[in-house]
């Protein structure tokens, strides 16, 4: 079964999660003191490849099919006044997706990405989660199953990213309900609201925190209540993707955000996850070091969409192609330092 059609199943399959070849990473290893230049040279790139090496099961991991997926949906906390757009453009941005206009477009084409996107419900917002769980336990299993049917066994690599008007607010209430330090340590600007609209979006989490303090805090319960339907959907792919051995290439705020409650229930979920890069949302490198990641990248990005991951994308093919196509120090004849 490709989703997860109970609570009991989610939580199982967080709960046995498997761990990464330690055969393979030993054989990338073996190989990259081989290749014809200093041991240690590559920096990461070394230890992208045997980062893969250990999720692909194979001593060279390739690159050959890669797909990114968007899910997008609606957040019922817009009516709070906490984003600078309307509701709307969630579904005015899946079509601008869907007819190829858009910057992940063009990104994902750049880096040789298949791109889905997969609209959730868009009108049919979740509940204002200020004064309501943002989700029934059936919206929230069924948003996750739609995640967890776009990952294949087949695939290389997904990035995973998202649209949704609202969801920073979402994305901050996530990593507060799982981290603690409070609203105002993971609430920004988001689409670029004022001073007095992220003081608004603290006030709207803050309400909501108290609202659902007496809720269980496990991954699913607080996805449902304070979460969003793109954002459980990326919570389903990260788990389905963990359980297909599939690496996942993370993208901004939001999309960590959908990590971070799975992470406070086991850790270890993080272990086949890189961080694309590090956005300008003022949460992402907080959450960032809560989760153990180093990004790759730090351009002051904070598009979302999976953006910073497709533009991370090319430097993972770049580690995979040098640890596959170089030669070693035995096939360049080139003799090996001390």
């Amino acid at each position: 079964m490709t989703g997860f059609s109970t609570i009991a199943a989610f939580e199982a399959a967080l709960a046995d999660l498997p761990a990464p070849d330690q055969q393979a990473q030993a054989a990338a290893r073996d190989r990259q003191a081989q290749l014809t230049k200093p041991a240690g040279s590559l920096g990461r790139l070394e230890e992208i490849a045997i980062f893969f090496a250990g999720w692909q099961n194979r001593g060279r991991p390739t690159m050959q099919k890669a797909r990114a997926v968007v899910f997008a949906g609606n957040h019922g906390v817009t009516a709070q006044g906490v984003s600078a757009f309307p509701a709307s453009v969630t579904a005015q941005m899946v079509g601008n997706f869907e007819r190829g206009g858009a910057a992940i477009n063009a990104l994902t084409r750049a880096a040789g990405l298949d791109l889905r996107v997969v609209p959730i419900d868009l009108d049919r917002p979740t509940q204002d989660f200020s004064i309501a769980p943002a989700m029934s336990a059936d919206e929230c299993l069924t948003a996750l199953s739609i995640g967890a049917a776009q990952v294949d066994a087949g695939l290389d690599m997904i990035v995973l990213g998202e649209m949704g008007i609202g969801n920073s607010t979402a994305a901050a209430a996530l990593c507060a309900r799982s981290f603690g330090e409070g609203a105002a340590a993971w609430t920004g600007p988001g689409t670029g609201v004022d001073d007095a609209g992220v003081r608004r979006k603290i006030d709207v989490i803050d309400r909501a925190l108290a609202l659902h303090r007496a809720a269980s805090r496990s991954a699913f319960e607080t996805l449902r209540h304070v979460g969003g339907r793109e954002i459980a959907a990326m919570a389903g792919a990260m788990l389905r993707a963990r359980q297909l051995r599939v690496p996942v290439l993370l993208d901004g705020f939001i999309c960590c955000a959908a990590l971070a409650p799975l992470a406070r229930d086991n850790p270890a979920i993080t272990d086949h996850c890189l961080a694309g890069h590090c956005s300008a949302e003022p949460g992402h490198a907080r959450l960032l070091d809560r989760l153990g990641l180093d990004p790759l990248l730090s351009l002051n990005m904070r598009l979302g969409e999976g953006s910073g991951a497709a533009v991370a994308t090319n430097i993972v093919r770049s580690a995979l192609a040098a640890h596959a196509e170089m030669a070693t120090f035995a096939e360049a004849s080139v003799s090996e330092g001390q």
